[in-house]
């Protein structure tokens, strides 16, 4: 029997209490939940740089690195975006920008699209205000789509999220997680049709990380 696709999730902020980040662990409470392998990753555990075309002639950093197997390994991601000025923020796109950058000295890497392409990517956000992050997805799916990524139809943006959890972080409204659980479902079901499974010699590790 073919094993499920492992779920990606993580947000595009390192902010303590980060509404986001909190989007983020309801959506991997969500899909645990529902018998799916999921790894929530925080940006804030990797040391990666500002991007600089310069460091990379010293070497990749071992923490992009890291980033590139996490990416591939894995076969859905959902992200969850802030909003910032109406689009995404510098640390998300710094964070791509990274994951792609193809790596000269290693055959394996040489392809920078390798840790997107083919991935199947649900779109989440989460927003003080009435919108919810609309206009940051409305920019990150066309980058999503540019690095041959599959986007999942179905996307949630959690306006007034500030009054949107409960103490325990999840969720109060039962139609928000439906939503998020409608776009962690098509993941998962596209990415089991769609992906190719990464070789065992490429996977990453499967331990979940700090919360």
């Amino acid at each position: 029997m073919t094993a499920p696709p492992k779920l990606l999730i993580f947000a595009g902020s390192t902010r303590r209490n980060s509404l986001n980040g909190r989007l983020a662990q309801a959506a991997a409470d969500l899909a645990l939940a529902s018998g799916a392998e999921v790894t929530l990753l925080e940006l804030a555990d990797l040391a990666i740089p500002m991007y600089q075309g310069d460091l990379e002639t010293e070497g990749m950093p071992a923490d992009v690195m890291r980033l590139k197997q996490i990416l591939f390994a894995h076969s859905g991601w959902i992200i969850c975006s802030p909003e910032y000025n109406g689009s995404y923020p510098a640390l998300l796109k710094n964070t791509i920008d990274w994951a792609t950058r193809p790596v000269k000295s290693d055959p394996a890497w040489a392809d920078g699209l390798k840790p997107f392409s083919g991935k199947v990517v649900g779109v989440l956000s989460a927003s003080p205000g009435a919108l919810g992050g609309l206009r940051a997805q409305s920019h990150l799916v066309p980058l999503l789509i540019a690095l041959q990524c599959w986007v999942a139809p179905k996307a949630f943006a959690l306006s007034r999220a500030a009054e949107a959890f409960d103490a325990d972080g999840g969720l109060i409204q039962d139609a928000h997680r439906q939503s998020v659980r409608g776009v962690i479902d098509q993941v998962l079901f596209a990415a089991g049709r769609l992906a190719p499974t990464p070789g065992a010699a490429e996977t990453a590790s499967r331990t979940q990380f700090s919360k």
